[in-house]
């Protein structure tokens, strides 16, 4: 049965009984013309918006529709991370092909539902509408965070320790298996952690809201689209440039074995990729002790010193001792994307 043989509002009726029930704070839930939402006291709300498209951010080829589901909102919890706010509603709007399985689409959203349960999200509304070509999976996210306690990209400063979190390349060296065809990839537990980090990314929730609680980063950016572009666009709204040690970057160690077995370059690959969503950082060096007290609460995942910002606004990658031009990375719009 397809989503067009059952109608929208019989689509609409089964999609949201896979929901967690709305939390206290949504006065007026999915089912009305808009939402209603009472944030807490004393706080500041955090909204943000991601869309995902068939063969543009996803393939159905390579990805289950609960790894859409779950994609479609861990994106939007990752920003929300960068910002260290906690995420409380989200509203998922859903354009569907005819011929599109009722079945899948309600996996799509249990995939989307078990990662808002994980987080205390509540979907609060949403819509869903025909597409004549893709999927398009459209969410909107909102969270709080205390006044003057959010992070931003532009509060880093010359001297500033650049921190990374985790470690970068699975997410990319995961598209290229499955462009590959390289089922082979599953047999390794290294490159079979590629595949999820691409399928399944998992937003730095947690390790986000402990660093703007505890005033413990300046400035921070969720790797979204790559380090080479959260690197250039942390320093730039920052007013500062950057010197990133090469052998200092974290790869995730299937990517790593990916690349090497194909003579690759590993550190320029790993930092041109992309849907890492890891959290880059800039600390002040005196602030170590509030950092400390951060990983002592959140250990998972690792923190690793990369570099600092710089009064000059050059942007660098030490290769061996070397300064090389930083890598351009990726742009929405002048390359394609997986």
């Amino acid at each position: 049965m397809t989503v067009s043989d059952l109608g929208e509002h019989a689509l609409l009726a089964r999609l949201l009984a896979r929901l967690p029930r709305p939390g206290a704070q949504i006065l007026v839930g999915p089912g009305d013309d808009a939402a209603v939402i009472e944030p807490g006291r004393r706080t500041r709300l955090v909204l943000t918006t991601d869309a995902l498209v068939e063969d543009v951010h996803f393939s159905s080829a390579w990805s289950s529709p609960a790894d859409i589901g779950h994609k479609a909102l861990a994106v939007n919890l990752s920003d929300l991370a960068a910002m260290g706010a906690v995420p409380r509603w989200a509203l998922v709007s859903l354009a569907f092909p005819p011929t599109y399985p009722v079945d899948a689409a309600e996996a799509l959203m249990s995939g989307l539902a078990g990662l808002a349960a994980a987080h205390g999200v509540s979907v609060a509304g949403g819509n869903i509408t025909r597409s004549p070509g893709p999927l398009v999976v459209d969410v909107a996210a909102g969270g709080e965070v205390s006044p003057r306690k959010w992070l931003s990209r532009s509060g880093g400063k010359a001297g500033d320790e650049l921190w990374l979190s985790g470690a970068v390349g699975g997410a990319r060296a995961g598209l290229e298996m499955l462009r590959d065809h390289a089922a082979a990839a599953m047999e390794s537990p290294g490159l079979a952690a590629c595949l999820s980090r691409h399928r399944r990314p998992e937003a730095r929730v947690r390790l986000g809201v402990a660093l703007a609680r505890g005033s413990a980063a300046r400035a921070a950016m969720d790797v979204s689209d790559g380090l080479a572009d959260a690197v250039r666009q942390l320093a730039h709204a920052s007013g500062c440039g950057a010197r990133v040690d090469a052998e200092a970057v974290p790869v995730e160690a299937g990517a790593r074995d990916w690349w090497a077995g194909r003579g690759q370059d590993v550190v320029s690959a790993a930092v041109a990729g992309g849907e890492d969503y890891e959290l880059l950082l800039a600390i002040p060096r005196r602030w170590s002790g509030r950092l400390r007290h951060v990983v002592q609460r959140v250990t998972r995942p690792a923190l690793t010193r990369i570099g600092a910002l710089t009064r000059e606004k050059e942007l660098v990658l030490v290769r061996n001792g070397e300064a090389h031009a930083w890598p351009s990375g990726f742009e929405h719009f002048r390359e394609p994307q997986a």
